[in-house]
């Protein structure tokens, strides 16, 4: 269906953070989409930084890319793998951009004079990128960031409101998520917390039209009335969002609670009824799948899993694809030694990308037990780059290999950074990012061609060329190529002669690439390479 005239879903949060917004408007823009009509989807972030590029993983959790080379919030991720679709830099700002972008036309004299306030240049800055996501869909899926209340969310509270008041209730609608706890000692659900919430908007003249309750028990139809009167709305739309076994059972879980009866009632469409056949028998695969495969998934930031949400996903793609629980064994890298007895049991292992120096060590150690034991290996970025040099180390001999990341003034920096790669033409090909912190970031979508026969070929389907995105400061060093050809070790990926993929040639399967194919697997469209790794640790079941 095409529309000009863009239908816009607000979703706020309140009570507390965390309650699932991400996954409540992923969930809505799933069944719209489903429903044959053109859908994106828009996060906004009230913190003040530029993008989430600099912040730690232990504060903000995983930094997903977007193919055209953006550091977007994790919450894009579930998007891009719940729509089946690529996203880009616009689908997520922050205040920091906002705010940057009104002071730089304030500088060009583009206000002509006039005092620059919050109201109205801050807010229709805000109402204009808001639109400007918008053009070209039936549906924009907005999910605010924070909690109703938050200082740092009025601005955005302000745009919806005046954009309500400006387009109408029939292309405007609210959706407020907000926790309905479960007292233990009282053995009761308690609604206050919903109706301070909701009186919170009210107050500033936001009258959600549908509550999302999450709870970890459902709710009688007395409760759901009770919800209905005091936040006045209709009784059918008050949808209990229970706690589910898997984040892609939600949407059926919602189209279970006839969440599209009030969404289109309230945005005068004639009934919605989504084709969810293929997604339903993808969840049943995940909640109850036939088969079993442990994989060993070796990192640093295991205290907070969120930092490799997307791979995590990509694991359970693969095995909804195939039938298969992904059982993931974490190993902290830290504290692997030479002691590999927990690896002994692993049908697979996998290195994940990562940063500096900490944990190598333990990485490479489960790198060489794979290589010599014949597992199934899968190198991701830093994966891949550990990979060469534990090769170096002890396939070539060459004990002192390593990345110039870990040792500046190494000699056989097997492992380098470079600023701007130039290839053989003259022409710069490869796409920076400079950050503040220092240094320079490969980032986005790129080419990578493939060697015939290869199994990185055999897993993409036998493609000459792929595309798949990148994240990262350091590259193999062209200099040993030969010198690691010469010893068994393949170069199967290539990009402007950059090395993309290697692999091994006497191991069933050993993979190793450069780009992070998790930010392109979806639910529905599983990453080939996830997808073969996945595959042949069954083989070895």
């Amino acid at each position: 269906m095409q529309n000009h005239n863009t239908r816009y879903i607000f979703v706020t949060g309140g009570v507390l953070s965390s309650l699932g917004k991400g996954i409540t408007s992923s969930s809505i823009a799933t069944l719209l989409k489903h429903s044959g009509f053109e859908v994106s989807i828009l996060k906004i972030d009230p913190y003040i930084n530029l993008d989430p590029g600099t912040m730690s993983p232990l504060e903000h959790g995983e930094v997903f890319v977007t193919q055209d080379g953006a550091e977007t919030d994790l919450d894009i991720g579930h998007y891009e793998r719940f729509l089946n679709k690529s996203l880009e830099k616009k689908n997520n700002f922050t205040t920091g951009q906002i705010y940057l972008s009104v002071i730089e036309k304030e500088r060009r004299g583009e206000y002509l004079g006039k005092t620059i306030q919050i109201v109205p240049h801050i807010v229709d800055e805000i109402k204009h990128r808001i639109k400007s996501v918008g053009e070209g869909s039936d549906f924009l899926v907005v999910e605010l960031g924070g909690t109703v209340g938050d200082m740092e969310g009025m601005p955005y509270l302000e745009a919806m409101r005046e954009m309500k008041h400006e387009l109408g209730n029939e292309r405007v609608l609210s959706i407020h998520v907000t926790l309905v706890p479960y007292i233990k000692t009282a053995e009761e659900l308690k609604t206050k917390p919903t109706q301070h919430s909701v009186q919170e908007l009210r107050r500033i003249g936001i009258s959600p039209q549908i509550i999302v309750a999450r709870s970890e028990k459902p709710l009688s139809k007395e409760l759901k009335r009770k919800i209905a009167l005091s936040c006045d709305v209709a009784d059918d739309s008050v949808i209990v969002a229970e706690d589910a076994k898997s984040i892609y059972q939600v949407p059926l879980n919602f189209l279970q609670e006839d969440i599209l009866t009030p969404i289109a009632r309230n945005l005068s469409l004639p009934p919605l009824k989504p084709n969810m056949q293929e997604w339903d028998l993808l969840v049943k695969k995940i909640i109850s799948p036939t088969k079993s495969v442990k994989i060993g998934f070796v990192g640093k930031y295991l205290s907070l899993k969120e930092s490799y949400k997307s791979l995590t996903e990509a694991l359970i793609h693969a095995g909804a694809n195939l039938d298969a629980k992904v059982e993931i064994e974490w190993i902290d890298s830290e504290n692997l030694t030479s002691n590999s007895s927990i690896l002994q049991d692993l049908d697979g292992i996998l290195i994940p990308g990562g940063f500096g120096e900490r944990g190598v060590e333990g990485k490479i150690l489960a790198i060489q037990y794979a290589r010599e034991h014949n597992i199934p290996f899968l190198g991701i970025c830093l994966g891949m780059q550990l990979s060469i040099i534990e090769f170096a180390r002890n396939v070539l001999g060459i004990k002192e290999a390593t990345s110039s990341e870990f040792d500046s003034k190494t000699s056989y920096p097997f492992i380098y950074m470079i600023e701007d790669f130039i290839d053989q033409e003259g022409q710069k090909q490869i796409r920076t990012h400079t950050s503040p912190l220092g240094g320079t970031m490969r980032l986005g979508e790129y080419e990578c061609n493939l060697k015939e026969n290869s199994l990185l070929q055999k897993a993409y389907n036998n493609q000459k060329t792929i595309k798949e995105r990148h994240r990262h400061r350091y590259e193999a060093n062209p200099k040993y190529r030969s010198m690691l050809e010469e010893k068994g070790l393949i170069i199967s990926g290539e990009s402007n002669g950059l090395i993309e993929a290697i692999e091994l040639a006497n191991h069933p399967w050993f993979v190793a690439v450069q780009f992070h194919p998790e930010f392109t697997s979806r639910l529905q469209n599983p990453n080939p390479v996830i997808l073969e790794f996945v595959k042949q640790s069954l083989k070895k079941c």
